[in-house]
């Protein structure tokens, strides 16, 4: 008896979701909750918004053609690992959207000094190339960036709407 009880709520629940309608109030008053942290796994190749350590939403992204490893210096195509601020966006990229990442740190300067070369920078969390689609660059199952953390079009213009200037970002290995 009880598993039939059980078998009937289930499906009723899955019927009722399962119909079209408005997104429910609290649901849509969500999608605009303001992020306070902008986290990235890069193993996971995911980017994570949060808000008072919560996840918000979360994104698959697509990084450095040389993934593995922190940035070391520029045109390595590795992407920074460590605390960040977004600091600045650019609308009128040639990458649709971009926010800047506030690489290099003081530490990445100093040990690039070290070892005489160029830390880079202009590192950026961005959209596709203007004119390219996802599939033609094999995005996200490609890393095809120079160390920049790429998303579609769709999802900068989620984190462009949800992330202010001065958001920390922390990349993790």
């Amino acid at each position: 008896m009880r598993s039939l009880f059980v078998t009937t709520l289930v499906l009723a629940l899955l019927a009722g979701s399962a119909s079209a309608g408005p997104v429910p109030a609290n649901l849509a008053a969500e999608r605009q909750v303001m992020a306070d942290l902008v986290v990235v796994y890069k193993a996971e190749r995911i980017l994570q918004l949060k808000r008072a350590g919560r996840v918000l939403e979360t994104f698959p992204i697509a990084l450095g053609r040389n993934p593995v490893g922190p940035k070391l210096q520029e045109g390595d195509g590795r992407t920074p690992e460590g605390v960040y601020t977004l600091d600045w966006r650019n609308p009128d990229s040639q990458f649709y959207r971009a926010i800047h990442i506030s690489y290099p740190r003081e530490g990445d300067a100093i040990h690039a000094i070290r070892w005489g070369v160029s830390p880079g920078g202009h590192i950026m969390l961005h959209g596709l190339p203007n004119g390219v689609a996802a599939e033609a660059l094999g995005h996200p199952r490609r890393d095809w960036t120079e160390g920049c953390i790429a998303l579609t079009n769709e999802q900068i213009d989620a984190i462009w709407a949800r992330v202010e200037d001065g958001t920390t970002i922390i990349i993790y290995p």
